[in-house]
């Protein structure tokens, strides 16, 4: 007798041949049972919702420090407050910032495609030919003027304040935004049958930026109107044949 309660009849040792029978029976139970279920491998379940919870976070912290950052401005808050406003520990915002320098590139950035999408319905949304398209992405700026909330361009606005950090990340997004929105509308005037003419673009765009920089300050939405009505007229008087460009 052995310990375990079984006689050596029970212990004779297997041929090959049967240890390869027993092999097999047990793979083909494990087969049925998990043929059965088949259920979803746990890891692959675990990391998407990792992944999503990651992402859920870190948008959290972009959109609650964008808040601030658009009442308040850049240098007056504090990471602590962008925490508890987040909702998150100091650690975990550092876990996704390395910095307050990187989490300000990440608010321009995540305010790049939108601003740029709502430009481009604007411009497709007015009737007429380019000119009047153009002067329509002023003219509703002008509405968006007219609330008391608003405070401009965030871009231009983030630019003033680190103006002594010409290298800073958010000064370089935000100089990439104002050269897509340049690119977009010389596509534009391309497009009317102008022609490549970065010159007229760059009027256009030194307009729009001149609008954001005077009207907040006055409160009067008549500088983002004005400024619309001299893009009309400086694109009226280079399309080709005058009037025939108001389609």
């Amino acid at each position: 007798m052995y310990g375990f309660g079984l006689t050596t009849a029970f212990l004779k040792p297997l041929t090959a041949s049967a240890i390869i029978a027993k092999a097999r029976d047990r793979a083909t139970v494990l087969q049925a049972c998990t043929a059965r279920s088949k259920p979803i491998p746990l890891y692959i379940g675990a990391t998407a919702a990792m992944e999503n919870t990651r992402e859920n976070t870190r948008d959290r912290i972009v959109a609650a420090a964008s808040k601030l950052f658009c009442r308040e401005g850049i240098r007056s808050i504090g990471m602590d407050l962008i925490a508890e406003t987040a909702g998150v520990t100091k650690r975990t915002l550092y876990y996704y910032f390395r910095s307050k320098d990187d989490l300000v590139a990440a608010h321009l950035e995540s305010r790049d495609q939108p601003n740029m999408l709502l430009f481009q319905q604007w411009f497709a949304a007015t009737q007429g030919g380019l000119a009047e398209k153009t002067r329509g992405i002023f003219t509703n700026l002008a509405k968006s003027a007219r609330h008391l909330k608003w405070k401009g361009c965030g871009f231009l606005r983030t630019t003033a304040e680190l103006a002594n950090m010409p290298g800073h990340p958010a000064i370089q997004i935000g100089a990439a935004h104002k050269k897509k929105f340049e690119s977009w509308i010389q596509e534009q005037i391309n497009l009317a049958g102008i022609g490549e003419n970065l010159l007229l673009a760059r009027h256009i765009m030194l307009l729009l930026d001149g609008s954001f920089a005077v009207s907040p300050p006055h409160r009067d939405a008549s500088y983002m109107e004005t400024p619309g009505e001299a893009a009309y007229t400086l694109i009226k008087a280079m399309l080709p044949g005058g009037e025939r460009g108001a389609k």
